[in-house]
């Protein structure tokens, strides 16, 4: 099923009700101008009539994200996006329409940022494969910089599957080219979704189950959350990296994967040969 006029939905004011008040509930810190959740809510019936008009005549447009980085455990960092509030609300409000369009077919062993899954979830159905077929080889793969890599034309290409009202995804694109501001210097973003916006979870759900669909057609059983997936063989094979590559290789053609992986292989005892 296709859907072709969603617009009125995202800026119904329910829907933005909603969606701050989820945002609320969230916290979060405040975007590049500065004003935080408590702030914006301050004078809640105002702000929403103004995004709504906006939405409803097409003026309204998102502010450059504000790019935190965050140190991770091997000393590198993680970038992060930080909208404004009123662009997060806008975000969840795509967020609460979208979601139920895409998620009832996501891949059913995708389990990152969906509702009612969790990481529990997924790990227990890793052990469930591993005892009811037998699999004792594991391929550990992390896609590297995934958020950061996400091509805009394909992105976009993966939502038209199933929308086709031109506004949402122009408004999606907007969001996606809005740039980042770092220590007060505008960049573009040609490339990406940053990660810490409110619909980029979803966003990256859907560019990654066309590599899930593609696993499960080659009979080769994942459990993935997020950009952390494991595939799993009863047998081990010549290079566990070079199988990743050729499935990817030999599978549909679109999208075409642009990330590096990193892969580490193991199996319950010693590393296949």
């Amino acid at each position: 099923m296709k859907y072709y006029s969603l617009m009125d939905k995202v800026y119904s004011r329910n829907n933005l009700e909603q969606s701050y008040l989820a945002v609320r509930a969230n916290r979060g810190a405040p975007g590049i101008d500065g004003q935080t959740v408590d702030a914006y809510g301050e004078n809640l019936k105002a702000e929403l009539d103004t995004l709504q008009l906006e939405l409803k005549t097409g003026t309204y447009k998102p502010k450059p994200v504000r790019r935190v980085e965050i140190p991770k455990p091997d000393g590198s960092k993680r970038p992060l996006g930080v909208p404004t509030v009123r662009d997060r609300v806008v975000q969840q409000a795509l967020l609460n329409v979208m979601q139920p369009i895409f998620d009832p077919e996501f891949h059913p062993s995708s389990y990152g940022y969906r509702p009612g899954r969790s990481c529990q979830q997924a790990v227990a159905k890793a052990e469930r494969f591993m005892n009811q077929y037998g699999l004792k080889y594991v391929v550990d793969m992390d896609l590297s910089k995934c958020f950061d890599r996400l091509d805009h034309d394909l992105i976009l290409q993966g939502i038209n599957r199933k929308i086709s009202d031109g506004s949402v995804l122009g408004l999606i694109r907007q969001f996606l080219e809005a740039g980042v501001m770092k220590d007060g210097v505008y960049e573009d973003t040609e490339i990406g979704s940053p990660q810490g916006g409110v619909i980029s979870p979803l966003i990256a759900n859907i560019y990654l189950d066309h590599f899930d669909q593609a696993m499960k057609s080659k009979g080769i059983r994942i459990v993935r959350y997020a950009d952390d997936s494991a595939p799993r063989r009863r047998r081990a094979v010549k290079g566990p990296k070079a199988m990743l590559n050729r499935q990817m290789r030999e599978g549909p053609s679109e999208p075409p994967y642009r990330w590096r992986l990193q892969t580490t292989v193991s199996c319950f005892g010693q590393k296949p040969r």
